[in-house]
């Protein structure tokens, strides 16, 4: 299927690994020019010729920001002033005890997580408007609707990321700018992977025990008893952020595995 997206400007933030590089992976191949960030420049470089050998397309590039710093949001607006499609996909999780997280680490989550996409939509999402055209998605999470009791403080700021994307997508009504959540579930992310291979080897254990007890005991209500691929969540990403999906705007779509055991 062709998506359309030829020809499109399109911003992944959090793209050097993981979840991002795949929506980056997918894009490309679709043809548009891609943006990817990362902190480290060094990483970054890494990734953009890693995508353009993968992909057989040359209009990709980067620019670091740390999400953390407000100058660095700034610089990379200055560097790119107008894009067709972004992709809110930087954030950062812990786990820790509710008792146990400081001011510190909520202000933290909420600064990384929300205030990001917080700061690249008000920039951008009136330019979208002004030419009638543009996608924002933010990559939230199953935890804004099942938030895990090991780090409430993560759920808190997806869920938040729900609330802004709702917002935003009230005030595209009757343009062809969209603004869309995608929530994915547990996903077999560099992170997650990395993850799953310590806490093997801490309680040793194979990586395959661990999982399992994972979904047994963490993440019961899944229907999938598995984590997702990067792709599988890419697919769907992808699809959002084409012309294709013009009927979908204000949505909260799940990737999850039938983890949120709602019917809506």
């Amino acid at each position: 299927m062709d998506l359309k997206l030829k020809g499109k400007i399109a911003l992944i933030t959090g793209s050097t690994a993981g979840i991002g590089y795949g929506i980056a992976k997918k894009i490309a191949e679709e043809g548009a020019t891609v943006v990817l960030n990362g902190r480290k420049n060094e990483a970054l470089q890494k990734a953009v010729e890693q995508l353009k050998a993968e992909t057989s397309n040359e209009n990709i590039s980067g620019i670091a920001a740390d999400f953390s710093n407000k100058e660095d949001v700034k610089q990379l607006i200055a560097q790119l002033p107008e894009v067709d499609i972004l992709i809110n996909n930087v954030g950062i999780f812990n786990q820790v005890a509710f008792k146990d997280i400081s001011d510190e680490e909520w202000f933290e989550m909420f600064d990384i997580n929300v205030m990001s996409g917080v700061r690249l939509a008000r920039h951008y999402f009136p330019k979208m408007m002004a030419k009638n055209e543009g996608r924002i998605i933010f990559i939230s999470s199953e935890s804004a609707l099942n938030i895990p009791t090991e780090m409430v403080h993560y759920g808190m700021s997806k869920t938040a990321q729900l609330a802004v994307s709702r917002g935003l997508s009230r005030l595209s009504k009757g343009s062809n700018v969209t603004v869309n959540c995608v929530l994915p579930g547990p996903t077999w992310s560099r992170a997650n992977k990395k993850g799953m291979e310590d806490l093997a080897k801490s309680e040793n254990k194979t990586v395959d025990e661990v999982v399992n007890d994972f979904f047994e005991h963490r993440r019961p209500t899944s229907l999938t008893q598995r984590f997702a691929e990067v792709e599988e969540v890419a697919n769907l990403v992808a699809f959002v952020a084409s012309p294709l999906s013009s009927s979908t705007n204000g949505a909260a779509l799940r990737v999850d595995g039938g983890i949120a055991n709602y019917i809506l």
